[in-house]
């Protein structure tokens, strides 16, 4: 029966650890509605984007992580490490991407105006956190 519970007690904090190497990745903030009028101009659609920040105290790979609208709208991380403490912000246009900002590609908004929900899941699928709008002013601070 020790040993049982030894082994438990194990599983147990390795979800714990699991869990909160995760969590420490967050959406922070999001662009929903670019500035000015949707003109749908590459400069239009990069003012629209989801911050991520790593809260953490150690880097963190996202390598594989996906962030998602809830229309089946799609950006995969290719290969990124996100620094302890850093932002990035994923942009909805094109752009070359860096340390501090990636690009989507997308030829057209993805963020609802109207309301939308952004999900950052894991490279196994796993949602590790979403932020949620309506109808309001643009920005969403989550």
């Amino acid at each position: 029966m020790k040993r049982v519970s030894l082994v438990l007690a194990a599983v147990a904090v390795t979800l714990i650890f699991v869990s909160a190497a995760s969590a420490a990745i967050r959406i922070t903030k999001v662009q929903y509605d670019s500035p000015g009028s949707d003109t749908g101009s590459n400069s239009s659609l990069n003012a629209e984007w989801v911050k991520i920040k790593n809260t953490g105290s150690h880097a963190k790979t996202l390598t594989g992580w996906t962030l998602r609208d809830t229309s089946s709208h799609v950006y995969h991380f290719g290969s990124f490490r996100l620094g302890a403490g850093s932002s990035v912000q994923v942009h909805t246009g094109s752009g070359s991407n860096t340390r501090h900002d990636r690009y989507w590609g997308s030829g057209w908004y993805v963020w609802n105006n109207t309301g939308d929900t952004a999900k950052l899941k894991n490279r196994s699928g796993r949602l590790i956190d979403r932020c949620s709008w309506g109808d309001g002013s643009g920005v969403k601070y989550c």
